[in-house]
């Protein structure tokens, strides 16, 4: 087959599940993948012939409802590729928002946690970004932070990794110039309306809540922040969007007078900024 039939062929098989745009967009990511193009070779090249040896099993994967990210094993975040599996949550584009927003604003030298942090995307980010940084991430997940690992010495990040619960007690780590997290936020509810290759194949404990509590994870790590933080400190999260005022009322009673709320490229409430 052409590599244009073999991206239509995957494209037709995985639109049901994403619609037309985002279905091409998955199958040009598999074929750049597997035939190690980039974008524009790809394009440059549609009318020729190509043999991708495994391409009915990947095309069937696809079909079932595995995402693009877990079938290629890897997901780019912040210009990096990421290993990625069903362990970890697949790093999205927000949080890239969220990473930017930090490293713009941070100073050269700080020290940085990263509470949940899964593949290690945020911290690696900053870890390469933020020049001088100490970063150090934690995770209750030892499968997450053995990826994390080696997403950090295959990116050549510094990046200290602890096994730790992020519901916990975390002062023993000492103090910090920035507390980040993209911590579990969606209320369970919310499960009958999102997607099954998320709800099927992502880690559900990186992802859900109990609708009773969904700022749980945000109140631990705020009440860390207030221990751990050095004056002038700051937190930064990622949110669920129709919980950012609620979040930043609870900034404010734990003492972090300084709270902002920021909308992602989508115009949706995504990210909370607060200084100790």
């Amino acid at each position: 087959m052409t590599i244009r039939l073999t991206i239509h062929t995957i494209r037709d098989a995985v639109e049901p599940l994403y619609g037309l745009h985002e279905a091409e967009s998955v199958a040009r990511m598999v074929v750049c993948e597997k035939l190690g193009y980039n974008l524009s070779q790809l394009v440059a090249h549609y009318d020729e012939e190509c043999e991708i040896e495994d391409i009915e099993r990947v095309t069937e994967e696809l079909r079932s409802g595995r995402p693009v990210q877990y079938v290629l094993g890897r997901a780019e975040f912040c210009e990096m590729i990421f290993e990625v599996a069903e362990g970890v949550l697949i790093p999205r584009p927000e949080t890239e928002e969220l990473v930017y927003r930090i490293a713009e604003t941070a100073k050269r030298g700080v020290r940085i946690l990263d509470v949940g942090t899964g593949s290690g995307a945020i911290a690696v980010s900053l870890a390469k970004l933020v020049n001088e940084s100490e970063v150090v991430a934690v995770d209750i997940s030892r499968e997450a932070l053995t990826i994390a690992r080696r997403n950090a010495e295959r990116l050549g990040a510094k990046v200290a990794f602890i096994e730790a619960d992020a519901l916990g007690d975390l002062s023993a780590l000492g103090e910090f110039d920035i507390i980040v997290s993209n911590p579990p936020y969606i209320p369970q509810s919310d499960i009958v309306d999102m997607r099954r290759n998320v709800v099927d194949y992502e880690p559900h404990t990186a992802l859900f809540v109990p609708d009773n509590d969904i700022l749980c994870f945000y109140r631990a790590t705020a009440e860390n922040g207030q221990k751990m933080l050095r004056e002038g400190g700051s937190l930064w999260f990622e949110i669920y969007e129709r919980a950012g005022e609620r979040l930043c009322a609870m900034l404010r009673e734990k003492g972090f007078s300084q709270t902002e709320l920021f909308e992602d490229a989508n115009a949706k409430p995504r990210m909370v900024w607060s200084r100790r």
